[in-house]
């Protein structure tokens, strides 16, 4: 039964496309990948949560008729429609929607040998692929391209825009600041502790803002150990880990902690951990926390 719905929509989709070229079009997707994509596009599944955040800003929530379980909690998202497991995609479900794109995420593909919409695609149904950002530029470029694949390219600048005006703000504020301090960034708690060095949006927020991130010497996304973070010493400590109950009185209770600078001087902060972990438009509110987190005194409480 699945095989033959493969086959139909593939078929019903070279039909479709042999009687009108002109309701098509080519892009170049976030991988490098030509797609060819419907020139109206009515119908979207987003596979991330940044991905949705992004739809959702460019007002085509309507438009959305399936998402990935995590995004389940961005405002105004409706509830009703399937939420799926995109690590492992029923194929036969999503071609059942229906959908004239699918924007799918580089985290899709943690794990996989192969492609997990493969089946998808050669159903005839359009997979955009949009890696994981490692840079604010790559933010922006992600934004438009996704508002031109749905035919809201100006709003798309705009919002790219407005982020690129609330950095330069904090940027001019960050530059002028002569006494930098040093940041440590936990985005999970001991045993396994998690962080990032260099090369990730997240070490250019905290550079951005007039700080040094205490792993910026290391690579990408990174497991610390506690003896690297007690002997960086670090001045501030940000957490997003919001699952614990308490996260940042676990960090300040933890044996042979007391003396960082950071727990010493009670500089130990949560921020939301949507806004600091998903590469959208959302992550200026993030940018804006952690500035007032490390720099009370010139980005006001």
């Amino acid at each position: 039964m699945k095989k033959l719905l493969i086959l139909l929509a593939t078929l019903s989709m070279f039909i479709f496309s042999g009687c009108s070229n002109e309701s098509n079009r080519t892009v170049t997707d976030r991988e490098g990948t030509e797609v060819n994509i419907p020139t109206k596009i009515e119908k979207i599944i987003s596979t991330a949560p940044s991905n949705t955040e992004v739809i959702m800003e460019l007002g085509l929530g309507d438009k959305l008729v399936a998402i990935d379980k995590y995004s389940t909690d961005i405002q105004g998202v409706n509830q009703e429609i399937p939420q799926i497991d995109f690590s492992n995609p029923d194929a036969e479900t999503i071609i059942g929607l229906e959908p004239d794109i699918v924007i799918a995420s580089g985290h899709n593909k943690t794990g996989s040998a192969e492609d997990p919409f493969k089946a998808i695609s050669e159903a005839g149904i359009p997979v955009v692929y949009i890696p994981s950002s490692e840079s604010i530029e790559g933010i922006y470029e992600d934004i438009n391209f996704i508002s031109d694949v749905v035919n809201e390219k100006e709003k798309g600048q705009k919002i790219v825009e407005d982020m690129k005006s609330k950095i330069d703000e904090i940027k001019a504020i960050g530059d002028k600041i002569e006494e930098e301090k040093t940041v440590y960034f936990e985005i999970s708690p001991s045993p396994y502790l998690y962080s990032f060095g260099n090369n990730t949006f997240l070490n250019e927020m905290i550079e951005i803002i007039g700080a040094k991130n205490i792993f910026s010497g290391e690579e990408g996304w990174l497991s610390p150990t506690e003896e690297s973070v007690i002997n960086a010493n670090p001045d501030v400590i940000i957490t997003n880990a919001s699952y614990l109950e308490d996260p940042t009185e676990e960090i300040k209770s933890r044996e042979a902690w007391e003396n960082i600078t950071a727990v010493k001087e009670n500089a130990v902060y949560l921020v939301d951990k949507n806004a600091s972990s998903r590469p959208s438009q959302n992550a200026i509110k993030a940018l804006t926390e952690m500035a007032k987190a490390i720099y009370p005194e010139y980005y006001g409480q």
